[in-house]
């Protein structure tokens, strides 16, 4: 079967290469892709927002299935441009319609699928430039500390947390007023605050049915000890230490199967991942988003920890009939250091020139934001490479982790040299 892959990240990079590794894969398609995806299945340089176009990539390199990475593509539909088009409508997709996505897209829609499908989360209200005063008013009610979000999509940066209420209502403004995630933050989510720490939780559905992936947890801010701004992600561990079989039964039981079966109620169309952003709150866990997709820079540590063939499993969901599926994970642990443009996640330059002092055999440096420009590999993005490290245990695998990304080099490259610490520390 012919693969086609949409998007160009760590997360795309990360999936390419592991269903490159199954039986079933002839040949396999990145669009666009990058530096990384490039040396291991072919590049299609075609803007993934042009829906027409995919389509003609489709049926061009006779592709058998679709796994969409990124959020915008599902929340501007392309699984049902690919569904309900004659040239394209029999190929398999991995991805949720539209009308799904807005688990994801909306904010507001999912608090209140939530609500109804009675997934534990924080309370919280939505509001606009026409009620911002209700808005004021609704953060005084609450103790910090004061958490917002973009209603839409702002690229995993739509969260802005104080312990200043002052400086919450000058968010409030800064997002509505000042539009600061542009048409994303016409509307905000303001949301108690949950306390505990947090993990990702990621599953495969048909609609009706689910596998559970290996769980992870990332570190969003750049500085560290958690400081500083949020960014994308600047690494990520599998699997999470206080994840244990009593807490992910409970994470099955009480976020997971209503949510697969609000979804099968609602009638949506759903085949593929959802990622569950969880807090653990004194052993319970409590969601604080949904995303329609895999997160990144956790999939560079979840696909390796998947052990069965991922084609294999990916058809059978497509199919409707991931009931038939059992999903074998490795034992050990993957961790991943994010390597980042020098200003990132504030400006950046583009274009440099990236070197390996020498082969990176000792760990994966999946690529986020790399090109190559006159045969050269640059840097094309904030985050540039994710170097993933596999050991028997934390320790072990950030060695790897660290030691892979001494071998990198560009101008201005930055990483956190913390990633784990906080997992570590439970650990003794």
């Amino acid at each position: 079967m012919n693969v086609l892959i949409i998007g160009s990240g760590g997360r795309e990079h990360a999936i390419t290469w592991k269903i490159k590794q199954s039986p079933l894969c002839e040949k396999i398609y990145v669009a666009p892709g990058n530096g990384g995806t490039k040396e291991i299945a072919i590049n299609l340089d075609i803007n993934v927002k042009d829906f027409s176009a995919v389509r003609k990539a489709v049926v061009d390199y006779e592709i058998g299935l679709v796994v969409v990475g990124p959020e915008e593509p599902l929340v501007n539909g392309m699984v049902d441009d690919l569904k309900t088009n004659e040239e394209t409508k029999g190929v398999l997709v991995i991805g949720p319609a539209q009308a799904a996505a807005k688990l994801e897209g909306s904010k507001e829609f999912s608090k209140d699928f939530m609500t109804k499908y009675g997934v534990p989360t924080a309370k919280a209200k939505t509001f606009d430039s026409s009620n911002i005063r209700e808005g004021y008013q609704f953060l005084e009610e609450l103790k910090p500390p004061y958490v917002l979000k973009a209603d839409g999509l702002a690229a995993g940066k739509g969260v802005l947390i104080t312990e200043d209420l002052s400086e919450a209502k000058a968010n409030l403004d800064d997002l509505i007023l000042n539009k600061r995630f542009g048409d994303a933050s016409a509307r905000v989510l303001i949301e108690e605050f949950l306390s505990g720490i947090e993990l990702s939780v990621f599953v495969l559905t048909d609609g009706k049915d689910f596998v559970v992936l290996p769980e992870a947890k990332d570190y969003k801010r750049i500085g560290e000890g958690d400081e500083g701004p949020n960014t994308g992600g600047m690494g990520a561990v599998s699997p999470v230490i206080f994840a244990d079989k009593q807490f992910m039964n409970k994470v099955v039981e009480k976020v997971i199967k209503p949510t697969v079966k609000g979804i099968e109620s609602e009638g949506m169309d759903y085949c593929g991942f959802i990622f569950f952003g969880l807090m653990n709150n004194s052993g319970e866990p409590e969601v604080i988003e949904y995303n329609v997709r895999m997160g990144d820079p956790e999939t560079e540590v979840v696909m390796p920890r998947i052990k069965s063939d991922l084609l294999e499993v990916l058809i059978a969901a497509a199919e409707g009939r991931l009931n038939e599926v059992k999903l074998e994970l490795e034992p050990f642990t993957a961790t991943t250091v994010v390597m980042v443009s020098g200003g990132y996640p504030g400006d950046y330059e583009k274009g440099r020139e990236i070197s390996f002092k020498k082969d990176v055999k000792g760990s994966i440096p999946f690529h986020a934001g790399t090109a190559i420009k006159n045969d050269t590999l640059v840097t094309n993005g904030g985050r540039v490479i994710a170097v993933t490290g596999l050991g028997k245990n934390m320790g072990e695998a950030l060695n790897r982790s660290y030691s892979g990304v001494d071998l990198i080099e560009w101008e201005g490259k930055n990483y956190r040299k913390d990633i784990g610490f906080d997992l570590q520390r439970l650990g003794q």
